[in-house]
C-alpha cells in the first residue's frame, strides 16, 4: 500500500515538471531547462550535475549546457553547501520571479539587437539624404523621409520595452497588479 501513495506522488510531482516545461516553452525558453527547473522546484533542495543526469536521463556535459542556460537567465544559481564538494544548484522558488528573469532576459536580447538595427539604419538614411540629396527624386526623398520616421518609432518602441522590463524587475508591476496572497494548502 505505501509504495502505490509514493507511486501516486511522484507521478503528481511528474505533471507539475511536465506544466513548468510546458511553460517554459511557452516563454521561448526549451522544455529541457524548463524540465530541470521543475525536477529542482519540486525536490526543494539543491542538485548537483549528476543527480540531475540521473533524474532527466541526459548527460551530464549537456546537463552542464542546461544549467548554464539557466543561470543566464537567472533562474537557477550555483550554491554552497558545508560539505559538499561537487557544485550544488538551485532554482529560484518564486514562480513571480521566474517569470520576470525569463521575461527580462529574453526581452532584453530582442531589445538590445533591435535598437542597433535602428540605430544603424537610422545613421544610414541621413547619411544618404546628405549624400544624394541632389540626386534624389522628389518620391525617393519622401520615402527615405517615411523610413526615417518608420525607424524612429522603431527605436522609440523598443525604448518602450526597455521600461517595461524595468517595469517588472524593479517589481513596481505587483504595485498595479499584486500577487494574490498566499492560499497554505
Amino acid at each position: 500500500m505505501e509504495r502505490k501513495i509514493s507511486d501516486e506522488i511522484s507521478k503528481i510531482e511528474e505533471q507539475f515538471i511536465e506544466r513548468i516545461a510546458d511553460n517554459m516553452r511557452t516563454y521561448g525558453v526549451s522544455t529541457t531547462v524548463g524540465r530541470v527547473l521543475g525536477i529542482i522546484y519540486t525536490k526543494r533542495r539543491p542538485m548537483t550535475l549528476e543527480e540531475l543526469s540521473e533524474d532527466t536521463g541526459m548527460s551530464k556535459t549537456r546537463m552542464s549546457q542546461v544549467v548554464r542556460e539557466m543561470v543566464s537567465l537567472n533562474v537557477a544559481d550555483k550554491v554552497y553547501e558545508k560539505g559538499v564538494r561537487k557544485d550544488l544548484y538551485n532554482v529560484e522558488q518564486d514562480y513571480y520571479q521566474t517569470f520576470i528573469s525569463i521575461f527580462s532576459a529574453n526581452w532584453q536580447a530582442v531589445v538590445t539587437k533591435n535598437k542597433a538595427v535602428g540605430k544603424k539604419l537610422r545613421s544610414e538614411i541621413h547619411q544618404f539624404l546628405k549624400d544624394e540629396q541632389h540626386r534624389l527624386t522628389t518620391e525617393e526623398t519622401e520615402k527615405l523621409h517615411s523610413l526615417l520616421r518608420e525607424s524612429n518609432n522603431w527605436l522609440d518602441y523598443y525604448e518602450w520595452i526597455d521600461r517595461v522590463i524595468d517595469f517588472f524587475e524593479s517589481g513596481d508591476v505587483f504595485t498595479h497588479i499584486p500577487k494574490p496572497t498566499d492560499r497554505g494548502s
